[in-house]
């Protein structure tokens, strides 16, 4: 059975993919740092579809857990997927340098080295996927959340036409930019979500059947959801200062 390696794996957008991998016969690897909830949802997944269940207890934030999850990411993985993080609770000036700090190691650190560590098994075995997890914040202006989102997609697209002609499309990297989606995301970060429209919120399902639907076809940036297509096809045309302007409060009400 092929291995997905996923991180964040116990909530949201990472535990519906390792629900619908499991489902597609998968065998897995979680990483989260709950030990005892990720052993939960470890048992749920054998039990419920027969397939190896594996767990890696591991904060990407700290040097020991990037290394531990390096370590394995080398090993028989197929698809690795880059789903660990979070959003802070305020606005820049308003959060602990600190703070801004672990969120740039989670996002963007952590992608990178993963990322790096996986690709030479797959170009060797002459298959495999990786998927970023990044936002359609992206390719809007929303402080440092946003700026490593960006860098997510940048960075996946820069990787992919690298290993292009070395793998021969047999091996492809791709960054996912979910909108707004029902997670417990914003409740962690204390968002206050209350006057968001019920049109623009997505389910986990359907992003995740989209990001495997487009990294199938070799999608470098999958956008999934009509509405958010739209939003970011439009982005790309108004000027940068509209869209900050447009962009910088829109979800951001913190309780």
């Amino acid at each position: 059975m092929p291995t997905a390696f996923i991180t964040g794996a116990t909530a949201g957008i990472g535990a519906a993919f390792a629900r619908r991998l499991a489902s597609d016969g998968f065998d897995l690897v979680l990483l989260a740092r709950d030990t005892e909830r990720l052993e939960r949802a470890a048992a749920g997944l054998r039990e419920r579809y027969g397939v190896r269940a594996e767990t890696l207890t591991a904060d990407l934030a700290t040097e020991a857990g990037l290394a531990a999850a390096e370590e394995r990411v080398r090993k028989d993985v197929d698809l690795l997927v880059n789903n660990a993080g979070f959003g802070h609770h305020g606005v820049f000036l308003d959060v602990p340098v600190a703070d801004e700090i672990t969120m740039l190691r989670v996002h963007c650190e952590a992608v990178l080295r993963l990322t790096h560590a996986a690709l030479p098994g797959m170009l060797e075995r002459g298959r495999g996927g990786v998927v970023n997890v990044a936002s359609v914040a992206a390719f809007a202006t929303r402080g440092t959340y946003g700026a490593s989102k960006a860098w997510v997609v940048n960075f996946s697209q820069g990787v992919a036409a690298d290993i292009r002609r070395r793998s021969r499309g047999r091996v492809r990297v791709m960054a996912l930019c979910p909108g707004y989606t029902h997670t417990e995301f914003h409740q962690r970060a204390n968002m206050d979500m209350s006057g968001l429209p019920e049109f623009m919120w997505l389910r986990d399902t359907d992003v995740v059947d989209a990001a495997l639907r487009d990294l199938r076809r070799g999608t470098q940036v999958s956008v999934p959801g009509a509405q958010y297509k739209a939003i970011v096809g439009l982005s790309r045309l108004v000027p940068r200062g509209l869209v900050a302007r447009l962009s910088s409060d829109t979800g951001r009400h913190y309780d």
